[in-house]
């Protein structure tokens, strides 16, 4: 690993040693605020950005990093910028459940990053410790905590019928979500099965694994072909549109780019240029993600296919407008 991994993976082991003798707490559930792209801050989540801080500042003091909860901080100037998630699936972790992770990704200074400029990325599990790091051009090493690597074994299946998939619900509105999702969910349930997993990076994670065959969040997508309904998703995200934002998929994109795991928007789109330093409605990227690249393609166009079905208003909306 390079110098730069190296620092990639002690922060996370740093972010995961202050928050995992809290994960599980009742107190860990407590309102803390409101994160900058809308979404609930709970205490879990502001103790790791309280040590976020201090790790940079005291470590890092010539690098910068974008966060879920705080934004853009750190050095004027950069020598690196780091995208971090220092909780992904804060839910899941204030309930103790192991669907919780530390993301960090590391771009460099002086751009305007975007996916394609992602260096290096590292994933770790918060409960278990295991690891999923990756560099540009140098593929990726996973391992448990205890050392022993993990085997890539991304799916070879393209059964539909028996696929075993996860999506993103948090703050989507779920009649909207289940319209668009209904034929997927519908042959997979019972020859497969279907989560709801709350951390992008973990199910991601799990393609690569081949514990899971696909992750499917297309939020973004749907508003874009159905503008109408962004207010639903406002609706359910009190005020907010509360989808994948960069600081989600940053990390595991690199991994799953050095993986040769298909990774992409909710047509088929390459994420590479898609800019990584906000967290607002205009940053947020549908993702799909499949164990083989047949197996993509047929997620796709059942997706596509919901999407374009969905029966809500059409005034603006992009089939009205083509």
């Amino acid at each position: 690993m390079s110098a730069v991994t190296d620092e990639l993976v002690a922060l996370c082991a740093r972010l995961r040693d202050e928050v995992l003798p809290f994960l599980g707490l009742h107190a860990a559930r407590r309102h803390a605020g409101e994160a900058v792209g809308g979404d609930v801050t709970f205490d879990i989540d502001e103790r790791a950005e309280r040590l976020l801080e201090r790790h940079m500042s005291e470590r890092l003091p010539t690098w910068a990093y974008y966060s879920e909860d705080r934004g853009l901080q750190g050095a004027a100037a950069p020598e690196l910028i780091l995208i971090v998630d220092p909780i992904d699936g804060t839910r899941p972790a204030a309930a103790g459940f192991e669907t919780a992770c530390v993301s960090v990704a590391a771009v460099p200074g002086g751009v305007s990053p975007t996916m394609d400029d992602v260096q290096a990325g590292v994933v770790q599990e918060l409960k278990t410790g295991d690891l999923f790091v990756a560099e540009r051009g140098a593929g990726v090493c996973m391992q448990r905590s205890c050392g022993v690597d993990i085997p890539l074994l991304p799916s070879p299946s393209t059964d539909v019928e028996g696929l075993f998939w996860t999506l993103g619900f948090r703050g989507r509105p779920a009649v909207v979500l289940a319209s668009v999702l209904a034929e997927l969910i519908d042959r997979s349930s019972v020859g497969g099965a279907v989560f709801d997993i709350g951390s992008a990076t973990y199910s991601i994670t799990r393609v690569l694994t081949g514990q899971l065959d696909a992750y499917v969040d297309v939020g973004p997508e749907i508003i874009a072909t159905h503008p109408g309904v962004e207010a639903e998703f406002r609706r359910v995200g009190r005020g907010a549109v509360l989808n994948n934002s960069p600081y989600d998929l940053a990390a595991v994109q690199l991994l799953c780019t050095e993986a040769g795991v298909p990774l992409s928007g909710a047509r088929g789109e390459s994420l590479a240029e898609r800019p990584l330093l906000g967290s607002g409605h205009d940053y947020q990227m549908a993702c799909v993600v499949s164990g083989n690249a047949d197996l993509h393609e047929r997620i796709l166009e059942i997706v596509g296919r919901g999407i374009d079905s969905l029966a809500w208003p059409t005034k603006g909306d992009r089939s009205e407008a083509t």
